[in-house]
């Protein structure tokens, strides 16, 4: 199986890459720059594109010169926010013209420049699966002031429900996580127990986010999970 994450150098993505794979198949990551080692299973075979999302036409060209030409799994785990969201700081009239600019560049149009792009690779697949990484900031009524933020992730979900359609007939699966506030201070390393012990509840463990992605694919190629909300257990919003 090739699995290929986009965003995939620290956090979350980090987590995918050493929680998913197991032995046979091979990890394809994406990210600005190459991380450390990573100490992923036995028989697992890793290969690295670094490209740089802030420059979504030049970075898309170049992760679909180097990509493999079928993928199994896409996990587009992609998104930056404002300087200071999620902070008592963030005041969306101080955000700069360019910044918000910056942000739906990357968030909205690096994903589709990407996904137009990949997307034949993956229905090249007898299985294929297309996971995003959204967030429960654009769910409605999400509680949170982030504008542009909340918007790109709002985006998302239209063109999850894009693809569905325009793909079914190719039996592309497509899955968006809407997440909430994550520990990614603690990797896979971490027990399990005392990742979650971080945060009081209200964070949740990236061991908990693998797992259910583990899950996703090895669902049968008869169902799929079109949306799945996972937030932390003490946030008071949901």
């Amino acid at each position: 199986m090739n699995i290929m994450i986009i965003g995939a150098s620290k956090g979350l993505g980090r987590a995918f890459a050493v929680g998913l794979a197991d032995a046979g198949d091979t990890v394809i990551g994406v990210s600005r720059r190459r991380p450390g080692a990573l100490s992923l299973p036995a028989g697992v075979a890793q290969q690295w594109i670094e490209a740089d999302l802030s420059r979504p036409l030049e970075a898309a060209t170049r992760i679909a010169a180097e990509a493999p030409a079928q993928i199994d799994v896409l996990i587009h785990n992609l998104g930056i926010w404002e300087a200071a969201a999620f902070t008592p700081d963030y005041a969306f009239l101080n955000e700069a013209d360019e910044a918000l600019l910056d942000l739906i560049n990357v968030n909205v149009g690096a994903t589709l420049l990407l996904l137009k792009r990949l997307v034949p690779r993956l229905i090249a697949s007898g299985q294929p699966r297309l996971i995003l990484t959204g967030s429960t900031s654009g769910l409605r009524r999400s509680g949170r002031p982030e504008v542009a933020f909340g918007a790109s992730k709002f985006a998302l979900d239209g063109i999850a429900d894009a693809l569905r359609e325009g793909f079914r007939g190719d039996g592309l699966a497509v899955t968006t996580l809407q997440l909430g506030y994550l520990n990614t201070d603690d990797d896979l390393s971490v027990p399990l127990v005392d990742a979650a012990a971080r945060g009081e509840g209200q964070l949740v463990p990236v061991h908990d986010v693998v797992a259910v992605v583990r899950t996703l694919m090895r669902l049968s190629p008869a169902s799929f999970v079109r949306e799945l909300v996972m937030p932390a257990l003490r946030d008071e919003r949901y």
